[in-house]
């Protein structure tokens, strides 16, 4: 799990006192934020800025000392330092940071125990994003950019929602129901209904839903998650893992890619390792079916893409058998996505006009030699989790007319962090496979040596 060292939270400030340090320009920037919430704000300074004169002459602000006195802090909710005196600031920090008050010192992240965070405002929709006070620009551009995709009218879609979210709940008692009606509505024109302040057409929707009584039945939609990179996810991957109930991944599934399933989905690693006892196909079939027929969005995330080299189609099958919904996201297979990210095409018409995909893992007793047949056309090999098999791989590769000194490439990990890349020689293809734990990509041909001209990660 990562570390975060703030919590992003949502303070009801309304009537609350709030106690600010510093009469000019930074506490007024301050002060005008913390006056949107209507929060009751006592301000020390020896001076006030004419902003902020004004805000005391009508009455929005107090000004009660010029000095800082321990009585104070009684009732205060926040405080907020905003001179630009720092060592003023780090004295009232000390002073203050004992009493177990949320302090927030403007520009030293140090001399923080909240931070304020740049929002877009869609009231009642808030969107908070913060660099933990690192990069304050940063965070500006960020939102300049949400800004712009979201209509300044969205508010109006929760606003209208939730005047009938008492009424949905009163008509279902069942969690996942409600979420299913809910998330049926949205995708349907109500939003863009509200959108257009059409909010009779909008309300005629939802009264049309809950006279259908929509209810969801179970399905099973199979994901794939890509080569590792949660950034080479798809959209429709992504939309898929923020609506699921019930997650089954594989061990490959990168930490970044579970992090963007919906946070109270229930998660299950039903992956396989090699040589390790672990939940069998016909238990994953099974456990597909079950919470299907129990009425639930599931998803089977696998890496790469689940029709090359997966269990993906024989997990369909079942599912189809059992007479359950289906649904099938395609991934971008590893092959595709780790070649890429090296700089090494599979294919380029001086050197390959064809790619062969294999695996190691799909033949029993290391027969390699005997079980699998190359093109005679494919002048490109990529093998998958081939770590155990490499010396089988050696002896048919040269069987089949490739040379000691054809250029190979091996990937562990690929398109992720700590993706470890090696090249060399087909003579060198044990010794370098052994400075690797699995999962290893391995390609094998001409086509390598583009790398030297393609690679662009730094």
């Amino acid at each position: 799990m990562d570390y975060m060292k703030y919590l992003p939270i949502f303070i009801n400030l309304k009537f609350k006192k709030v106690l600010v340090f510093g009469g000019g320009m930074i506490a007024y920037r301050k002060i005008k934020l913390l006056l949107q919430c209507h929060a009751n704000i006592h301000i020390i300074s020896k001076k006030l800025c004419k902003k902020l004169f004004l805000y005391m002459y009508n009455k929005k602000v107090i000004w009660i000392s010029m000095n800082y006195f321990k009585k104070y802090l009684k009732n205060v909710c926040l405080v907020v330092i905003a001179t630009n005196n720092n060592n003023y600031n780090n004295r009232i920090y000390k002073l203050i940071n004992n009493n177990k008050i949320l302090i927030n010192t403007v520009d030293n992240e140090k001399l923080c125990s909240f931070i304020f965070p740049s929002i877009v405002n869609r009231d009642p929709i808030l969107i908070a994003v913060s660099s933990k006070g690192k990069s304050p620009v940063l965070t500006r551009i960020i939102r300049e950019k949400i800004e712009i995709l979201i209509p300044y009218n969205f508010g109006n879609i929760a606003l209208l929602s939730g005047k009938f979210r008492k009424i949905i709940k009163f008509y279902s008692s069942n969690l996942s129901e409600r979420r299913f009606f809910w998330e049926s509505v949205f995708d349907s024109s109500f939003i863009n209904e509200i959108l257009h302040n059409n909010f009779k057409n909008a309300i005629q929707i939802l009264y049309s839903y809950m006279i259908n009584n929509v209810k969801r039945d179970g399905e099973v939609v199979l994901v794939g998650a890509g080569p590792g990179d949660s950034e080479l996810l798809t959209i429709k991957g992504l939309q898929t893992l923020q609506r699921a109930d019930i997650v089954l991944y594989d061990y490959l599934i990168s930490r970044n890619i579970l992090q963007l399933i919906r946070k109270d989905a229930k998660l299950l690693c039903v992956g396989k390792r090699f040589g390790l006892n672990s939940i069998t196909q016909n238990e994953i079939n099974e456990l597909l079916i079950k919470f299907a027929k129990q009425g639930y969005r599931v998803v089977r995330l696998k890496g790469g893409d689940s029709f090359i080299f997966g269990r993906g189609v024989e997990e369909l099958i079942a599912v189809k058998k059992a007479g359950i919904k289906f649904k099938i996201i395609p991934g971008i297979t590893s092959a595709v996505g780790i070649s890429a990210s090296i700089g090494v095409p599979l294919t380029y018409r001086k050197y390959s006009s064809s790619v062969l995909f294999l695996t190691a893992n799909l033949y029993k007793n290391s027969n390699i030699n005997n079980s699998i047949i190359y093109s005679k056309n494919a002048e490109t090999l990529v093998f998958y989790m081939c770590k155990t098999k490499i010396q089988d791989i050696l002896k048919s590769v040269l069987s089949k007319g490739f040379f000691l000194n054809t250029p190979i490439v091996l990937v562990g990990f690929g398109t992720l962090l700590y993706q470890k890349v090696l090249f060399g020689q087909l003579k060198e293809i044990v010794f370098l496979s052994k400075k690797l734990s699995n999962p290893i990509l391995l390609i094998i041909g001409k086509v390598v040596n583009l790398h030297k001209k393609l690679s662009w990660l730094n």
